[in-house]
């Protein structure tokens, strides 16, 4: 993959894709409703969201608070039109047998992150507050860290992710499509947990699945990991090279509702990565080979963003 840098620093234009992993976030996608006050409800606050997040990370300088603003392919043509970015599509479903990565309606997508729960939510209040009517929440999932970097079925989670110059050329568009260079796309996917049918396996057999220890999170040697491990099959190599996507993923649940679940987002430079990925996982490396934590997990909704740089959105203030 060739290093592409745009005139000034990358991470000066991008919007915080790759902030530090927080304590806490909000998870908000809605739909855009029709109507041109609608369309520039949403372009008004695409310029005013920087000054929106500065406000409220005011009331604590260390509490890390971000937010990232995705759209959607339909939603893209509806507020901004041509250009548009080179790879921006609809979510590319997946289905095989009881396994299906399902689609689900989504044009904007907030993910706002911090240290403190509260200021997650009162930046979400803000935002919300000026969008009023202009879109139509389908989705709001708080998720929080647990315990060291842990899934709730006892796993650490993100292990993999890139970091320095490696993590900027794997998330960030670059040469590939100047028009549209520091933005990166987002694939969001909401899993629910069959905890009770997880925990009736032995360690082992849980480890065999994910492909790593689960008390120390070492990856299980090539020799006796299963090549339908969950670790093997979201390995993408390309010409010999390791494809990388930035996780965040967060735990979410309601245990007096039997609700326990990961809220899945990776950035990436391309979507046919985390595609790939997705593929390999439901339909299976080769065919039928699949992932096996798919019999203790159900994607209940799926939804591909453009994240486009900082300085675009705030150049939309200028309307």
């Amino acid at each position: 993959m060739n290093t592409f840098r745009p005139a000034g620093d990358m991470l000066s234009i991008a919007q915080p894709v790759v902030a530090p992993l927080t304590r806490a976030a909000i998870f908000l996608v809605a739909t855009l409703n029709p109507g041109p006050d609608s369309r520039s409800a949403v372009r008004s606050l695409c310029g005013d969201l920087a000054s929106l997040l500065r406000a409220v990370d005011a009331r604590d300088l260390e509490g890390g608070l971000t937010c990232v603003m995705g759209f959607g392919s339909a939603a893209w043509d509806q507020l901004f039109g041509p250009p548009r970015p080179a790879q921006l599509h609809p979510f590319r479903e997946f289905h095989s047998e009881e396994r299906h990565a399902v689609s689900t309606p989504g044009d904007l997508l907030f993910h706002i992150r911090a240290q403190r729960m509260d200021l997650c939510f009162e930046l979400e209040t803000h935002i919300t507050a000026r969008l009023g009517s202009a879109v139509t929440p389908v989705d709001e999932t708080q998720g929080f860290r647990y315990f060291d970097d842990r899934d709730l079925i006892g796993f650490v989670d993100g292990t993999e992710n890139p970091r320095g110059q490696v993590m900027i050329d794997s998330v960030f568009v670059g040469e590939e499509d100047t028009a549209f260079a520091a933005g990166s796309y987002v694939v969001v996917q909401k899993y629910l947990h069959d905890i009770s049918g997880w925990n009736e396996l032995s360690t082992e057999q849980q480890e065999r699945i994910i492909g790593r220890t689960k008390l120390a999170d070492i990856e299980l040697d090539d020799s006796v990991k299963p090549t339908s491990a969950h670790s093997a099959l979201t390995t993408i190599v390309e010409n010999g090279k390791e494809i990388k996507i930035l996780r965040d993923n967060m735990p979410f649940g309601r245990p007096a509702h039997g609700e326990f679940g990961t809220y899945f987002i990776g950035y990436s430079r391309s979507p046919g990565t985390i595609e790939q990925m997705l593929e390999n996982m439901f339909i299976g490396r080769p065919p039928g080979n699949y992932d096996r934590l798919l019999d203790f997990s159900k994607a209940v909704t799926g939804n591909l963003f453009f994240a486009p740089s900082a300085a675009f959105l705030e150049s939309l203030g200028d309307d």
